[in-house]
C-alpha cells in the first residue's frame, strides 16, 4: 500500500495559499503571495531538497493548473516533478483533456473510491502539494497516512487553510521536527489511531 504524503506549508493559523510568489494564487483576492520567501535559511532550504526527490504526486486540479503551466519550463529545478507519475483529482476531468495530456505521466482521477484504488495500488509514496480542497477531502476520509508542515510565525488572516470542520478525528506522532533560524517549525507527523482522552486536571 502506497502511504498518502501531504507537504504543505502553512501560517500559524493554517493559511497555505500561495506561499511561492505573488502571482501564484489571487483567488478571493489573496494579496500576500509569496509569504515564505522571508523565511528561508539553509535548514530550510536543504529540506525542501529533500522533499523534492522524485515521488508520485496526488494534486487538485487548481495545483495542476498552475504546476503545469510552470515546471515543464523550469525541470533543471525539480526535475522530479516532470518525471513522477501524476494523479489530477477531479470531477470533470479525464486523462484525455488537454490539460491532463499536455503534462507527461499525467492521469486524471474522479472520486474518493479512485483515491483508494490509487493508495493500495502497488508504487511510489503519493505526495500532495498545496491542493487546499483535495487536502480536506483526504482528512475527511482519514486517507492521510503523514503530515510534513512548516509552520511559519506570522498570521495571514484569510486565505485557503490546510483544515476544516469536515476532518475527521484523528491523532497523529511526531516523528521529526527542527527550527530554522528565523522561527519556522519543521515538524514530520504520522497517522497513529484513534484520540485518546483523559483528565488533565488536580485530582481530588
Amino acid at each position: 500500500m502506497r502511504k498518502i504524503i501531504v507537504l504543505s506549508m502553512i501560517s500559524l493559523d493554517g493559511v497555505m495559499q500561495a506561499p511561492g510568489g505573488p502571482e501564484e494564487d489571487t483567488s478571493d483576492g489573496f494579496k500576500y503571495g509569496g509569504w515564505v520567501a522571508p523565511y528561508s535559511d539553509e535548514t530550510y532550504t536543504k529540506t525542501v531538497q529533500e522533499e523534492l526527490k522524485q515521488a508520485d504526486y496526488l494534486l487538485g486540479k487548481k495545483t495542476f493548473e498552475i504546476w503545469a503551466d510552470y515546471w515543464p519550463k523550469h525541470g533543471d529545478f525539480w526535475p522530479g516533478i516532470n518525471e513522477g507519475m501524476k494523479y489530477v483529482f477531479s470531477k470533470n476531468l479525464n486523462s484525455s483533456d488537454g490539460l491532463i495530456s499536455g503534462w507527461k505521466n499525467s492521469n486524471a482521477i474522479n472520486s474518493v473510491e479512485d483515491i483508494k484504488a490509487l493508495k493500495n495500488s502497488p508504487g511510489a509514496d503519493l505526495q500532495v502539494w498545496g491542493s487546499s480542497k483535495l487536502v480536506k477531502l483526504l482528512l475527511e476520509h482519514d486517507l492521510v497516512d503523514e503530515l510534513y508542515l512548516k509552520i511559519h510565525p506570522l498570521i495571514l488572516g484569510k486565505g485557503k487553510t490546510l483544515f476544516s470542520k469536515e476532518s475527521i478525528p484523528a491523532a497523529f506522532t511526531l516523528t521529526e521536527n527542527m527550527v530554522t533560524s528565523t522561527g519556522v517549525i519543521i515538524a514530520r507527523y504520522k497517522r497513529a489511531g484513534e484520540i485518546k482522552t483523559g483528565n488533565a486536571g488536580p485530582s481530588d
